[in-house]
């Protein structure tokens, strides 16, 4: 089977892409396990890291509804959509957003729907999808009430998704994310960009800025369950979801505080001590209008399992990604 990986060159993109090389298979029809022939990394950028002969690189605009097209072709029975403008960035350049949260994601259904085969798709939402007056606890069928520009193209990408699939044109399924953390690499202009910052920079030595206020709660997922998450949602049966393809995934709820006395207790208290408190407005006006904690009853009734705590997401980061940790271990 061929698998395509929209975002093919993120950190998430390629992380999947490894784990996928690693397990070989992924459900298909009638449940069963089909040999991955070919995984398609599509960028705007290219994948690198890759020298496995499966693994084809194509670099392009997602926008571009043509090499979407010869992207999906009849070979491809499975998509992974990540590819996306982050939160903050969305904000800033309303254009840009919904070029590639919108336009780009109706475009990338379009070629699934013109192969002909209804292939499987796999979309990343967010917990942006959600706002205004929230309960504590946010079930899955509470109404989409986006407070931002992302929020709103991830809306609209999920409801695309559910009348593609409801249409026949498509096998889709919505994996809505909590905030992934902790994220390797270098900041970037999603507005939670901080819950990775907040450990990552401390625990290379650096300072760092947190933007929200101590008691600011977020709905966190470590990248090891993310990937776990993306692929059993992939591998689950359509009529495992319902009338919703939607689901959120299980997460931990912490404040940002919270998140501090974790690095302290994993990493020490002159670590911690790297993080400085400086509220920026718009940043916390985005993030205190996510939901702080979902009801994931009916994901964990589908297999779906989220970290311990934020202690646990920590140690993965250190064994997964921290150089320094890696070469101590060996």
């Amino acid at each position: 089977m061929k698998v395509l990986i929209t975002g093919g060159a993120g950190f998430l993109g390629r992380r999947l892409a490894g784990k996928l090389l690693e397990r070989g298979t992924l459900k298909g029809p009638g449940g069963r396990d089909n040999a991955i022939d070919e995984i398609v990394l599509l960028d705007i950028a290219p994948a690198e890291g890759f020298s496995d002969a499966r693994v084809r690189t194509i670099v392009g605009d997602i926008s571009d509804a043509a090499l979407l097209r010869r992207a999906v072709d009849r070979d491809t029975a499975s998509v992974f959509h990540l590819a996306a403008i982050v939160s903050g960035q969305a904000e800033a350049d309303f254009d840009l957003g919904m070029r590639i949260n919108v336009d780009a994601s109706r475009a990338l259904l379009e070629a699934c729907r013109g192969a002909g085969h209804k292939p499987r798709v796999v979309f990343t939402s967010s917990v942006a999808v959600y706002g205004g007056d929230l309960p504590a606890t946010v079930p899955d069928s509470t109404a989409l009430n986006p407070q931002s520009s992302y929020g709103m193209q991830k809306a609209v990408g999920e409801l695309l998704l559910n009348d593609y699939s409801r249409k026949g044109f498509i096998d889709g399924r919505v994996m809505r994310l909590p905030t992934i953390s902790v994220r390797p690499g270098k900041p970037n202009k999603a507005a939670s960009s901080f819950a990775s910052g907040i450990i990552r920079e401390p625990l290379n030595g650096e300072e760092s800025t947190c933007p929200v206020a101590p008691g600011t709660r977020v709905w966190l997922l470590s990248p090891r369950r993310a990937i776990e998450g993306l692929i059993l949602g992939h591998d689950l049966p359509a009529e495992a979801f319902g009338s919703s393809r939607a689901v959120n995934l299980p997460g931990v709820c912490v404040t940002a505080g919270e998140m501090v006395a974790a690095l302290k207790r994993v990493a020490g208290a002159e670590t911690a001590k790297r993080v400085r408190w400086e509220r920026d407005a718009t940043i916390d006006r985005i993030v205190s209008s996510w939901p702080g904690a979902w009801d994931t009853r009916r994901a964990a009734a589908l297999g779906f399992a989220g970290d311990a705590d934020f202690d646990s997401i920590i140690r993965a980061y250190l064994e997964d990604d921290h150089k320094d940790y890696q070469m101590v271990m060996r």
